[in-house]
């Protein structure tokens, strides 16, 4: 198990996607950004990763996490994060999507 600190230790690395949606036309930015995860799921998922998806209607947030073991990230680093590259191109070409990023960070449960 990596350590960052002597009392800061992990196993598991994730990937973040995230941006913001808006309510305008009935919300049909966050209907597109849904609709561009269901068509994405089976490629994300090629990496090993789980998957789970993060909606906030107070503060408009769409994220999608992707984890995996620490000893098997480096090689999804490596290919891109893949499909991240087409999924982001996707997030920024919807209407009312803003603030398209990502984030690694670890991610345990406790």
């Amino acid at each position: 198990m990596p350590d960052i600190t002597s009392n800061v230790s992990f196993e598991n690395v994730a990937r973040e996607w995230r941006c913001k949606w808006s309510e305008d036309n009935e919300k049909a930015s966050l209907t597109a950004l849904q609709e561009l995860l269901s068509a994405n799921l089976a490629a994300i998922k090629e990496s090993g990763a789980t998957v789970q998806r993060v909606v906030c209607g107070s503060c408009m947030d769409f994220k999608v996490i992707m984890t995996l073991p620490a000893e098997s990230f480096g090689a999804w680093e490596e290919a891109g994060f893949a499909p991240e590259a087409e999924f982001l191109k996707g997030m920024e070409a919807i209407d009312g999507v803003t603030q398209v990023e990502t984030q690694t960070y670890t991610l345990e449960s406790l």
